[in-house]
């Protein structure tokens, strides 16, 4: 296995909370997959969720950047998952999923860690 990408990315928390509370569902409709809705809907304070996810989705997207055409990748076209042992995985679709094919991407790992104040994300494209 090589390294083919590496992407890290924080979110501020009360950023997203205010997001939510000016934007609401738009939020959700934009950025999260329907099942990315349900899990962080699912919580007491989505906003730590959302927020977490958003900085995966970023550093993703930031790992893809090797291939000009990630560019165009969208928000919706990388899901944060649990995987069936309980971490966190991610899928990708659309254009995200052509772009990491191209680059030979075998797996797409994320390390995911937040309190109530920041969520930070890394992303490493394996081949």
């Amino acid at each position: 296995m090589s390294t083919l990408g590496v992407g890290v990315d924080l979110v501020e928390v009360a950023r997203v909370r205010h997001m939510l509370e000016e934007k609401g569902s738009h939020v959700y409709d934009r950025l999260l997959t329907p099942e990315e809705v349900s899990y962080c809907r699912s919580k007491a304070d989505p906003s730590e969720s959302v927020a977490v996810r958003l900085a995966a989705k970023e550093a993703v997207y930031k790992a893809l950047q090797s291939l000009p055409a990630a560019r165009g990748v969208g928000w919706r076209e990388i899901e944060v998952v649990r995987r069936e042992d309980g971490r966190p995985g991610v899928v990708l679709t659309g254009l995200a999923q052509r772009v990491a094919r191209e680059l030979g991407v075998r797996e797409v790992m994320i390390s995911l860690s937040h309190t109530h104040l920041a969520a930070i994300a890394i992303a490493v494209l394996e081949s």
